[in-house]
């Protein structure tokens, strides 16, 4: 049987924690806990420089070994929360997982089937769920659901590796989105973070066309207006049912009183979503609207602010 996955890409601070946590309680639907980052340290390329390696897809040496593949798969928040859980940012929740289980269970199913990069993703999807222990399973999960920022540049490869795979894009309007990111510690320039936010846009609309069944793109914007709705079209027409599950964030099928810490945004609002962008300076405002270029247009943003 093909390894079914849905994999969320969105730009940072896009909404892809968001739609993730929205997605989490689908009795179809194997979502993995945190970001699944899967990138490695051989991942070097013409986007290098502009996005991290840990949310690009993985590449992986020809003359490794499992244990190796395993390793070398940087999965930053899940082994964090795992091995050292008091400095996790996730520490609140309770997580019975053991990540050394996880790496024998990946091994063994890459010594039985053999070691590619498809083989490698599906068995480090498959052995999470086998080493969560207190996960809630419902026994009707038909897809397995991953959410890396950015990947949806490499959503070529990602289609290409799974033939039954989809990736579902999250854009959100770059004034939130550039608003958003001023919070973290140490922000990125404006300059910088709108051409990495065109180049994900870019990238999403040209596998969009190439991939049109496979490949969706939904905005933020309208997801948090009516998630069940919107999410639920999506899901069916990968051929999933609808969930009243849709209409709210959870972790672990609990919800949430606010999406933070899996993003920067708290409240999946459209009025804390405008408050956000609203809360730039004019002048901004008017750079923004300059880098953000024919996208405003291309994604129906020109009046929002």
């Amino acid at each position: 049987m093909e390894f079914r996955l849905i994999m969320i890409s969105a730009m940072y601070e896009n909404g892809g924690n968001t739609t993730h946590r929205f997605l989490d309680g689908h009795p179809q639907l194997f979502v993995y806990p945190f970001e699944s980052q899967l990138g490695t340290a051989l991942v070097q390329d013409h986007l290098t420089s502009m996005f991290p390696v840990k949310y690009r897809w993985p590449v992986f040496a020809l003359d490794s070994s499992p244990f190796n593949d395993y390793k070398a798969i940087i999965d930053e928040e899940c082994k964090v929360r795992a091995r050292t859980p008091r400095v996790s940012k996730f520490r609140h929740k309770p997580f019975d997982f053991d990540d050394d289980e996880r790496c024998r269970i990946f091994c063994e199913r890459i010594e039985r089937v053999g070691r590619s990069r498809a083989n490698n993703v599906a068995a480090f999807y498959t052995a999470t769920f086998e080493a969560w222990k207190d996960y809630r399973r419902s026994g009707e999960e038909a897809f397995y659901v991953g959410y890396s920022p950015i990947v949806g540049v490499d959503g070529d490869k990602i289609l290409n590796d799974f033939p039954e795979a989809h990736v579902l894009h999250v854009v959100r309007n770059p004034w939130s989105a550039y608003a958003e990111t001023l919070r973290r510690p140490v922000p990125l320039s404006l300059q910088k973070y709108m051409t990495a936010w065109v180049t994900s846009q870019y990238h999403a609309r040209i596998f969009q066309d190439l991939y049109p069944e496979r490949f969706h793109i939904v905005r933020f914007e309208d997801v948090v207006t009516d998630p069940e709705t919107k999410l639920g079209r999506v899901l069916s027409r990968i051929g999933l049912r609808p969930s009243p599950s849709l209409a709210r964030p959870t972790w672990n099928g609990s919800e949430l009183e606010e999406v933070f810490p899996w993003g920067t945004i708290r409240l999946p609002t459209p009025e804390a979503n405008k408050a956000t962008a609203e809360s730039l300076s004019a002048e901004d405002v008017e750079k923004v609207r300059t880098w953000a270029g024919e996208y405003l247009r291309a994604l129906g943003y020109e009046d929002f602010i």
